[in-house]
C-alpha cells in the first residue's frame, strides 16, 4: 500500500515537473525569438533599389494580429512575425507605389493557405505588375498552391533539382460507422437538407451520392478557375494544364517542367541573389531584400483629419458558445453592440471565414448585426475561404456581400445529433439506471434512445429552425422563400455559382468591401480602418491560453496545421454537439 502511495506521489511529481519544463522551454523559446525578431525588424529597412519579398512560407493567417510569434512557427524554428493576408496585400500595394522598391521576389517555400487566400495574393501580385516593376518567382520545388501564385510572375525560376506539383483538387471525408459500431456508440440524427452531409460520417461507411455529386461539382469548378488562371499567365490552354496533371508532372524532374513551359528557367539556388541584384540594378553586395510585411508596417495610414472609422470585424472559425476557439457568440455579440453604439464607427465590414456551427450562436450574431443596421450604419460582408451554413446565416442580411471567386458558401441546412452510449456502457459492464418524475425528465439521455414522441418533436424543431434560416436568407437577399429552397437543402457552392444564384452580390476583395462600406457611409475619402477583435500577444497570454484550453485545442495551437491531427479533431467535432447545428461537413481538403 505504501509502495503504491509513493508510486502515485512520484508520478504526480514527475507530471508537474514535466509541465514546468514544457512551459519553461516555451517561455525561453519565445523570449529568444522575440529578441531575434526585434533585431531583424530593426535591420529590415527600405533603401534605394530594394527588392520586396513575398515569402510564401507557413500559415498565412486570416486575421490581423499583433502577435510577434506563433506556436507552430516556434517549434519549426521560424522566428518571423506571423503573416496575415491583409498585411501582405497592403505590402504589395505599398511596394508598387514606393520608388525605392524596384522589383518583387516571390519566394516559394510551402505556404499553408486555402484557395481563396492564394487567389487574393495572386490578384495582389497582378496589381503590383501594373506598376511596370518586374516580378520574379523562385522555388526549390513548387507546391501547387505556391505555383498558383507564382505563375503570375514575369519570370518563374525553378531549382535544377526541383519539380512542380500540379495535381488538381481533392477532398477526403472520414467515415466512422464501423468504428462506432465496434465500440458501441450510435447517433440519432435529425436534419433538413438532402445535401446536408455533415452527419454522414456517423451514419455511413461511404459517401452518399448527393454528397459526392456536390463535392465533385465544387472541386471541378474550383480547379477549372485556378487552372484557367495558370494557363492564361503561362500562355497555355486549360487542356494543356489538365494533360500535365494527368501525366503526373508532380513526380517528374525540373527539365520536364521547363519543357512543359511551366517555368522559364532552371537555376542553382546560389544564383538567385545575382538575378535579383540585376533586377534591382545593384551589385550583389548591395542587394537589399525587404519583406512585404515590413513594407506594410513601414507605411502610416492617414486619417485625413477625421475620426470616422470603418470597423473590420473578423468572424473566423466555427461558431460556438462560450469557447475560446472559433467565433464565440458571447464575445462577438457585445463587440457588435459596442460598434453599433460608437458614434465614430460609421460602417462595418464583417469578414467571414467560417464553416458555420451553432444555430443559437448564428442567430445571436445575426440579431446583433440587425441592431447595428438599425442604427443606419452600412454592413458589408467580405467572405474569405468559407462562409457556409451558419457562416452564411450571419452574412445573408448584409447590405452587400463580396466573395472571392474561390470562396465556398451556401450549405443552407440544419441538423442535430444525439449520441447513444448504450452499447459502450454494456461492453464496459456498466448498467445505467434512471428515475424520472416525467417521461422527458432525463432528455437527452445518452444511455436510452429517444422515444418516438421525442423524435417527432426533435425533427419538428430542426425543421422550424431550417424554416427560420430560409426566411432569413429570403429577407436578406430579397427573394421568395420557395426560391431560396431551390438552392438550399444544405448544398455548398463556389462563389461564382453563388453569385449567379443571388447568394453573393459581387466578386471582390476585403479592400473592395471596405471601400464600399465607406462609400455607403458617405465618407469615401475620410476614414480610418479599425480592426476587431483586438489581438492579444503577450507571453503570459500565450501560456495562460495553453493552460486553460482543452487538451485538443492546446495541441492544435501548438502543433499547427502541418501536423495531421485532423482525424482526431473531426471525431471530437462530431461528438461535441449540444445544440442544433448549421455546419458544413468536415473535409480534409488537398489543394496544395
Amino acid at each position: 500500500m505504501l509502495k503504491k502511495f509513493f508510486q502515485q506521489l512520484l508520478s504526480s511529481f514527475m507530471g508537474a515537473w514535466l509541465a514546468m519544463v514544457l512551459f519553461g522551454a516555451v517561455a525561453v523559446i519565445v523570449i529568444i525569438s522575440l529578441l531575434a525578431s526585434q533585431g531583424k525588424a530593426q535591420t529590415e529597412q527600405i533603401t534605394d533599389n530594394s527588392i520586396m519579398c513575398l515569402n510564401l512560407k507557413g500559415a498565412i493567417d486570416e486575421t490581423e494580429s499583433s502577435a510577434e510569434f506563433s506556436y507552430p512557427a516556434l517549434l519549426s524554428g521560424n522566428i518571423e512575425r506571423p503573416q496575415s493576408l491583409r498585411t501582405l496585400v497592403k505590402g504589395l500595394k505599398e511596394g508598387a507605389d514606393n520608388r525605392d522598391i524596384k522589383a518583387l521576389y516571390i519566394k516559394c517555400d510551402g505556404a499553408s493557405a486555402s484557395p481563396a487566400t492564394l487567389h487574393a495574393l495572386r490578384e495582389a501580385v497582378l496589381d503590383f505588375k501594373k506598376s511596370g516593376k518586374k516580378v520574379i518567382a523562385y522555388a526549390d520545388s513548387y507546391s501547387q498552391g505556391d505555383y498558383y501564385v507564382a505563375s503570375a510572375a514575369d519570370s518563374v525560376l525553378l531549382n535544377r533539382n526541383g519539380s512542380v506539383s500540379l495535381h488538381g483538387i481533392s477532398g477526403t471525408t472520414l467515415y466512422y460507422k464501423d468504428l462506432l459500431d465496434k465500440i458501441g456508440v450510435s447517433f440519432q440524427v435529425f436534419k433538413v437538407g438532402t445535401y446536408k452531409s455533415a452527419v454522414e460520417p456517423v451514419l455511413l461507411n461511404e459517401m452518399s451520392e448527393p454528397a459526392r455529386a456536390q463535392l465533385d461539382t465544387l472541386y471541378r469548378e474550383m480547379w477549372n478557375f485556378m487552372g484557367d488562371e495558370i494557363a492564361g499567365s503561362r500562355n497555355m490552354k486549360m487542356t494543356d494544364i489538365d494533360s500535365l496533371v494527368n501525366s503526373i508532372i508532380m513526380l517528374r524532374d525540373a527539365e520536364a517542367a521547363l519543357s512543359a513551359k511551366l517555368v522559364d528557367r532552371l537555376v542553382n539556388k546560389r544564383n538567385v541573389g545575382d538575378i535579383l541584384a540585376r533586377a534591382a540594378g545593384v551589385d550583389i553586395d548591395d542587394l537589399n531584400i525587404v519583406s512585404a510585411s515590413a513594407v506594410a508596417h513601414s507605411s502610416i495610414d492617414i486619417a485625413h483629419g477625421s475620426d470616422n472609422q470603418v470597423a473590420v470585424l473578423y468572424a473566423c472559425g466555427e461558431i460556438l458558445e462560450g469557447s475560446k476557439d472559433g467565433i464565440d457568440c458571447e464575445k462577438l455579440v457585445p463587440i457588435i453592440t459596442d460598434l453599433a453604439d460608437d458614434d465614430d464607427v460609421k460602417a462595418l465590414v464583417l469578414r467571414v471565414n467560417s464553416p458555420g456551427g451553432s444555430v443559437f450562436g448564428s442567430a445571436e450574431i445575426g440579431e446583433a448585426l440587425d441592431y447595428l443596421k438599425s442604427k443606419k450604419k452600412p454592413v458589408i460582408v467580405s467572405m474569405g475561404d468559407y462562409a457556409a451554413s451558419g457562416g452564411y446565416w450571419i452574412s445573408c442580411c448584409a447590405d452587400k456581400i463580396y466573395a472571392d471567386p474561390l470562396t465556398i458558401t451556401g450549405s443552407i441546412g440544419i441538423f442535430g445529433m444525439v449520441p447513444q452510449f448504450t452499447g459502450l456502457a454494456h461492453n464496459l459492464g456498466i448498467s445505467p439506471q434512471t428515475v424520472n418524475t416525467h417521461a422527458a425528465g432525463s432528455y437527452p439521455n445518452v444511455f436510452s434512445p429517444m422515444t418516438e414522441a421525442q423524435s417527432r418533436v426533435m425533427q419538428a424543431s430542426i425543421e422550424d429552425m431550417y424554416g427560420k434560416f430560409v426566411n432569413r436568407v429570403a429577407t436578406g437577399r430579397k427573394m421568395k422563400a420557395e426560391d431560396v429552397e431551390k438552392f438550399a437543402e444544405g448544398r455548398v457552392w463556389n462563389a461564382i455559382t453563388a453569385k449567379k444564384l443571388g447568394l453573393v452580390d459581387e466578386l471582390g476583395s476585403l479592400d473592395t468591401a471596405i471601400a464600399e462600406a465607406a462609400k455607403r457611409a458617405g465618407i469615401p475619402n475620410r476614414y480610418n480602418v479599425s480592426v476587431y477583435p483586438e489581438a492579444e500577444s503577450s507571453l503570459l497570454d500565450m501560456i495562460s491560453e495553453l493552460q486553460n484550453d482543452g487538451s485538443m485545442n492546446a495541441l492544435a495551437k501548438v502543433l499547427g496545421q502541418q501536423y495531421d491531427i485532423r482525424l482526431i479533431y473531426s471525431v471530437q467535432r462530431l461528438l461535441n454537439r449540444s445544440h442544433a447545428q448549421a455546419l458544413m461537413p468536415v473535409i480534409i481538403f488537398d489543394y496544395q
